[in-house]
């Protein structure tokens, strides 16, 4: 049995755990208010370009004159995973969802039917993770810690690695991982394909409401999609950043929160064990005393 003092410092120890995922938690609230904003105020605009993007292809893909970030190579044989996650842990599953999903739904399907995969990582927990297993798949490695809070400059930066690996023939889809921030809750790892550009398809509607009428681009669609696509990538890396920003505050707020509770469960268990061994001890001591002064 754990004596008197090493209870007390079993207590204090705890108890001086609880103040610092509490105080992770509120610094977690406080930056998740920030990053839920810029991360909604994102979504529009990322969908809304997408959705042009989609009106503006909807007659060229596979066409002879479509531009190969809209088109691809015409193969899938080599196949480049952009994984992002956090640079920092103490967030639950956020970062280990994100690469299981990277890993369990392609990276072992795409090995097992006989394809390339090679791997891009923004952010060291994922690159920590994935390079246990997959060190010599992975091509490129960049950290975020001195891209806090993260800046279109720094999705920037990623879309012009990808676009001059694919521009020199290193692979032929281009895949992008990262965490939809859904509620404090909720973060849902998602998948998007990259190159070839995955848009939406193209709306009707607009074209039903000039009735038909043939629509003439100035410049040409695809002048218009060769300049816009490279864009675009830029858009979506950086909505995913945002994204991923958002859901690591809530995972981080989450998980502090359930910490700070169980170290409250665990004080509370440990202070019982310490006043019940005290009074053992005192009741000892007593029966010590009395048995003595009988046998005087």
């Amino acid at each position: 049995m754990a004596s008197l003092k090493d209870l007390r410092n079993r207590i204090t120890s705890v108890k001086a755990t609880q103040k610092i995922t509490k105080a992770m938690q509120m610094v977690a609230a406080a930056k998740l208010r920030r990053a839920q904003m810029a991360a909604e105020a994102g979504r529009p605009f990322a969908e809304k370009m997408s959705q042009v993007l989609g009106n503006l292809a909807g007659n060229l893909v596979g066409g002879v004159g479509a531009p190969k970030l809209l088109s691809g190579t015409g193969a899938e044989q080599v196949h480049l995973l952009v994984v992002c996650t956090g640079d920092r842990g103490l967030c639950g599953a956020f970062n280990s969802s994100i690469v299981r999903l990277a890993v369990r739904e392609h990276i072992l399907k795409l090995t097992a039917a006989g394809k390339t995969v090679k791997i891009m990582t923004v952010g060291k927990k994922g690159n920590d993770q994935l390079r246990r297993l997959y060190r010599d798949q992975i091509v490129e490695s960049m950290d975020i810690r001195g891209n806090r809070p993260v800046d279109y400059e720094f999705a920037a930066e990623i879309a012009n690695k990808i676009l001059t690996r694919f521009e020199a023939g290193e692979f032929d889809v281009a895949t992008l991982f990262f965490s939809e921030f859904r509620s404090v809750i909720s973060q849902i790892p998602t998948a998007q394909r990259l190159i070839p550009a995955e848009l939406p398809a193209a709306d009707t509607s607009a074209k039903a409401t000039i009735g038909n009428a043939a629509l003439e681009f100035e410049p040409s669609e695809e002048a218009i999609l060769e300049t816009l696509l490279p864009k675009n990538l830029t858009v979506q890396i950086y909505r995913a950043l945002l994204e991923n920003a958002a859901s690591e505050q809530g995972a981080r707020m989450s998980a502090m929160d359930s910490a700070t509770r169980n170290a409250g469960e665990m004080i509370k268990k440990q202070t019982l064990i310490y006043n019940r061994t005290r009074q053992a001890m005192i009741t000892k001591e007593l029966i010590e005393i009395i048995s003595g002064a009988e046998a005087l």
